[in-house]
C-alpha cells in the first residue's frame, strides 16, 4: 500500500494544531512552561518515521525511547524521550473520505490526545507498558481527559470531531472506517 505523506502546506498546519495542542493540555494541567519542560517529546511525520513506526490501524503512534543526558552540572543519566508519531497517510484518507472533519481540528484532537498520554506516563498516573484491559481502560480516561480539555475551545469542525469520540468505548472515528 502507498501511504501519502503530508504536503508542506499541511506541515504548518501540524506546527499549528501542536501549539493549540500544547497550550489547552498545559492550560488543562496548570503547568508552567518549566513544568511542561519535563514532558520530553517530539513529533515525526511520515516522511521521518521508520518501518516500525508506521501503522495502518491509528492516526497517531507514541513511541518511548530512553536518552543519555549529561551536563556540567548534572551526573550523567537516562530520560524518557516521546516521540508522536503521525500517520500521515491513515490522516489525509480520514479526511478525504468524511468531508465534515477539517484538518486542524482533528490534529488538535490528535496531538491533543498523545500529550494526555505523555502527561499520565510521565507524572507516573500510568505505565507506558500496557496491554488487553489495561490499554482499553487508558484509552477510555486519555479520551475522556481529551473532551474535558477541548469542550470548550472554539474551533471550526472541532465540535464534529468530539462527537466521534464523545462516550464510545472504541471511537468510530478510528483510521481504518
Amino acid at each position: 500500500m502507498t501511504h501519502w505523506p503530508f504536503k508542506n502546506n499541511d506541515l504548518s498546519t501540524v506546527s499549528d494544531a501542536l501549539e493549540i495542542a500544547e497550550e489547552n493540555t498545559g492550560d488543562f494541567y496548570k503547568f508552567s512552561l518549566n513544568q511542561w519542560k519535563r514532558h520530553h517529546y517530539d513529533v515525526k511525520t511520515l516522511s521521518t518515521l521508520n518501518d516500525g513506526e508506521i501503522t495502518s490501524d491509528a492516526f497517531a503512534m507514541l513511541n518511548k525511547r530512553s536518552r543519555i543526558t549529561t551536563g556540567f552540572d548534572s551526573k550523567t543519566k537516562g530520560r524518557d524521550f516521546y516521540y508522536i508519531c503521525l500517520q500521515d497517510h491513515q490522516i489525509l484518507r480520514a479526511l478525504g473520505r468524511d468531508e465534515n472533519l477539517g484538518v486542524l481540528p482533528l490534529l488538535v484532537y490528535i496531538f491533543t490526545h498523545e500529550l494526555v498520554h505523555i502527561v499520565r506516563f510521565c507524572n507516573y498516573y500510568q505505565r507506558y507498558e500496557l496491554s488487553g484491559m489495561g490499554r482499553e481502560r487508558e484509552e477510555k480516561i486519555v479520551h475522556a481527559t481529551t473532551y474535558e480539555i477541548l469542550k470548550d475551545l472554539s474551533l471550526p469542525k472541532l465540535d464534529y470531531v468530539l462527537g466521534a469520540y464523545q462516550d464510545e468505548e472504541i471511537c468510530h472515528l478510528t483510521a481504518d472506517n
